[in-house]
């Protein structure tokens, strides 16, 4: 399916349906990662280490890379015309009507499930490479937008990067809610592309 046929399908559905594809996704995703976990890991013991972390870690490696993401995703945004950043609509359409606490929770969700298979199941047992690319492919929509990829596969590599040099998935997890809250709560303010150009 293209991104347009995507978005097109996307805009049709109604808020709660849109919820509960959101959550059924985030659902087969940490599923996924469990059964990956079972495999993979010699025990539970081994798989806990992986939420082990220290504060310094915490600030240094999830905290201060949100914060360079975002403040290079705020640049893009508001330095380039709206189409380089425009996914069809489809972020605008999850988060602009979404009170605040479901923005949490989703947020969160994302976060949680997508960094324990990426990071806890497929770096850890696969590599680097292949998780940071694998995160990247998975964001499919963005495929045909040249500074989308480019942002997605920045930031796939550079949390992979925190999660190397930490070992620490709630390190990385940290870092992957703050970026998406606060990105989900900016449209929520109506403020994600508002600015007309073309």
């Amino acid at each position: 399916m293209n991104r347009k046929k995507q978005a097109d399908l996307i805009q049709q559905m109604s808020d709660r349906e849109l919820t509960i594809q959101l959550i059924l996704t985030q659902l087969i995703i940490l599923s996924l990662a469990g059964i990956g976990s079972f495999f993979l890991f010699d025990s539970f013991r081994d798989w806990m280490v992986l939420f082990q972390f220290t504060r310094s870690e915490l600030i240094w490696f999830g905290l201060l890379p949100a914060l360079i993401v975002l403040l290079i995703d705020f640049t893009l945004l508001y330095s380039l015309p709206r189409r380089f950043y425009d996914d069809g609509g489809i972020n605008i359409k999850v988060f602009r009507n979404r009170s605040y606490l479901s923005i949490v929770g989703l947020t969160l969700l994302i976060a949680f499930s997508e960094e324990v298979l990426f990071r806890g199941v497929v770096h850890t047992e696969f590599g680097y490479i292949i998780a940071s690319v694998l995160f990247a492919v998975m964001h499919i929509r963005y495929l045909d937008k040249i500074v989308l990829l480019v942002s997605v596969l920045f930031v796939s590599f550079f949390i992979g990067y925190m999660y190397e040099q930490t070992g620490s998935l709630v390190v990385t997890i940290t870092a992957h809610f703050l970026i998406d809250f606060v990105l989900a709560v900016w449209i929520r303010m109506g403020k994600w592309g508002s600015r007309e150009q073309v």
